[in-house]
C-alpha cells in the first residue's frame, strides 16, 4: 500500500505545498466537497476538500459516514473557519464502504448502552477515541514512571492456587470434564486429577507474588489482569479489569503513602501535559450531559478542574478514626443527609469519602489505620492490636481509588492473625517462608486501572473505559 501519513503528523508538522496522502474514516461530508476526516492518531479531524473535476462522481457517491478512504493531493492553508489547513485531493480511494441504511451507528448522539452494545464501532466516535487513547496513555505512564525509579516490571501468575483477598469470589480454572468430573471414594471431586493437581483459580491480584520479588529485588510492581466473580451489575464493577501493584522493600506506610500521591500526581499531569484535546472532548461532553441536572447530580467540578484539583493540592492525611470523628460532627451527619451512619468498626461509604474530600478538607484524602477487622490478614498490626496499618487514597467524585498496606513482616503475629480469619497456612507455606528467611519490613498498594481511567476520562460507567468489558452475561467481542 502507498505510505500515508498520519493525520497528527500533518497537523504538527505541516508541509505547505507538498504532495500529502491520507487515509481514515469520513466524520462528515458536506455538500459533496468537504470531508473531515480521522485516522484515529488524534482527536482533530484534517479538512479534505474534493475537486469535482479530478473525482469520479462514482466515487463521491460513496463518500458517507465512516466509509474507510485514501485521499492524494496538496496541503494548503485554509481560508476556511474552523480548520488552519486542507488537503486539496486530486484523488479518492474508497478503501471500504459503509451501508448506512445497515450500519448500526449514525451520524448522530447515540446512548452509552447502545454503543456498548456495538462495542466493535464505538471506538470510532469522538468520545471512545479519546478515551481509548487516554487509556493507552495513562498505561504509557504507568510504565514509564516505575521503570525512571528503578522498579523492575513482574509478571504475577494469572492462574492461582490461593484467594489473596480472601474474598472467594473467584474463577474457577479446571480441565476435568464438567458433567463427570474424576470423584474420590467419599463422592468429593477429585483435584488431584486436574491439570494442575489442585483446584485453582483466576487470580484476583498480583500482590503476593509481588512480596516474593520485592524481598528479592527490593522495588517491583506488577500490571497485570485480574478477575473477580462477583455477581454485580453496578457502574463501578467489572468481572476483568487490570491491577497495579507496585511492592517496595523497607518501607512503612507512610512511604507508602508518598508513594501513592506522588504516583497518582505524575500519571494525571503526564495526561493533562500531553493530551489536552481529548480531555477537551470530554470535558465538554460532561458538561452538556449535565447541565440540565439537579445540583446535586452533578459533578463538583468540571473534569480538567478536577484533575487539577488533584495535582494542586497536597493530600490531606488523617486516621480512620478521626475520619470517623470527622463525619459525626459534621452538618451532614447531624441533619440525617448521609444514607449510611459512620460508625467505627464499618467500611467508609463512598458518600463519607466523598464529604471528607468535598466538603471537609476541599483536597484528596488519605486515611489510615483502619480497624483491622475489615482488613486482610498480610497488613501490619498495630500496636494497639485493634487497627492495621492500612491506606486508602480518596479522589473526589469517585471516592476510593488506592488500597494498600504495611505488610505483616512478624512471623508469630501474620502466623496468629492467619488463624484467626481461617487463611490456610499449608496453601501459603511460601508466603510465610519469607518471614522466616530474611524477612524485612515493606508496604505496597493496588490501584485499580480502570478505576484510575474513569477518574481521569470522567465517564460515567466503568464498562465504558475497557475496550471489552466483561460482567454478569456480558462476553460479547
Amino acid at each position: 500500500m502507498d505510505k500515508r501519513t498520519e493525520i497528527s503528523k500533518v497537523l504538527a508538522e505541516p508541509q505547505f505545498g507538498e504532495q500529502v496522502t491520507v487515509m481514515g474514516w469520513v466524520r462528515a461530508f458536506r455538500n459533496n466537497k468537504f470531508i473531515a476526516l480521522n485516522d484515529g492518531s488524534c482527536m482533530k479531524t484534517l479538512q479534505v476538500v474534493v475537486d469535482s473535476d479530478k473525482v469520479e462522481e462514482s466515487v463521491v457517491k460513496k463518500i458517507n459516514f465512516h466509509a474507510c478512504i485514501k485521499a492524494t493531493g496538496q496541503l494548503i492553508e485554509s481560508q476556511g473557519a474552523g480548520q488552519t489547513m486542507e488537503i486539496l485531493a486530486d484523488t479518492i480511494e474508497i478503501l471500504g464502504e459503509t451501508n448506512l441504511e445497515k450500519y448500526p451507528l449514525q451520524p448522530k448522539r447515540q446512548t452509552m448502552e447502545f454503543l456498548r452494545e456495538n462495542a466493535h464501532f464505538r471506538m470510532r466516535t469522538n468520545t471512545f477515541s479519546a478515551v481509548f487513547r487516554l487509556r493507552h496513555a495513562i498505561a504509557y505512564a504507568i510504565h514509564k514512571y516505575y521503570n525512571d525509579r528503578g522498579y523492575y516490571y513482574m509478571h504475577s501468575p494469572i492462574i492461582t492456587g490461593s484467594d489473596a483477598e480472601g474474598a472467594g469470589e473467584m474463577f474457577q480454572v479446571t480441565t476435568l470434564d464438567v458433567n463427570k468430573p474424576a470423584r474420590t471414594e467419599d463422592g468429593a471431586i477429585d483435584w488431584g486429577q486436574d491439570f494442575f493437581g489442585k483446584a485453582t483459580n483466576l487470580t484476583v491480584s498480583g500482590q503476593l507474588q509481588a512480596e516474593v520479588a520485592a524481598l528479592s529485588l527490593g522495588k517491583v510492581y506488577t500490571f497485570g489482569p485480574t478477575f473477580r466473580a462477583e455477581n454485580s451489575n453496578t457502574s463501578r464493577h467489572l468481572a476483568e479489569f487490570w491491577m497495579i501493584e507496585p511492592e517496595v522493600a523497607f518501607a512503612d506506610i507512610h512511604d507508602d503513602m508518598d508513594l501513592a500521591e506522588d504516583f497518582v500526581k505524575y500519571l494525571i499531569n503526564y495526561v493533562l501535559d500531553n493530551y489536552p484535546d481529548d480531555l477537551e472532548v470530554l470535558d465538554q461532553r460532561i458538561q452538556e450531559a449535565e447541565k440540565n441536572m439537579p445540583k446535586e447530580k452533578r459533578r463538583p467540578m468540571g473534569l480538567v478542574e478536577m484533575l487539577r484539583f488533584v495535582v494542586d493540592n497536597d493530600f490531606e492525611r488523617i486516621t480512620y478514626t478521626e475520619a470517623i470523628n470527622v463525619l459525626r460532627g459534621s452538618k451532614d451527619f447531624k441533619k440525617g443527609r448521609f444514607a449510611y451512619e459512620p460508625v467505627w468498626g464499618e467500611d467508609l461509604q463512598s458518600e463519607h469519602e466523598r464529604y471528607l474530600v468535598e466538603k471537609k478538607f476541599k483536597k484528596p484524602v488519605i486515611v489510615r489505620d483502619y480497624p483491622k477487622d475489615i482488613k486482610s490478614f498480610y497488613m501490619r498490626q498495630n500496636d494497639d492490636d485493634k487497627t492495621v496499618a492500612a491506606m486508602d487514597v480518596l479522589f473526589p467524585y469517585i471516592g476510593e481509588v488506592i488500597g494498600g498496606s504495611q505488610r505483616e513482616e512478624r512471623l508469630e503475629v501474620l502466623e496468629k492473625r492467619m488463624q484467626e480469619m481461617n487463611i490456610p497456612e499449608k496453601e501459603l507455606w511460601w508466603y510465610l517462608d519469607l518471614r522466616k528467611f530474611g524477612g524485612a519490613p515493606h508496604s505496597g498498594f493496588g490501584l485499580g486501572f480502570e478505576r484510575m481511567v474513569l477518574f481521569i476520562t470522567g465517564m460515567g460507567n466503568i464498562r465504558d473505559v475497557i475496550p471489552f468489558p466483561r460482567a454478569p452475561k456480558t462476553a460479547e467481542f
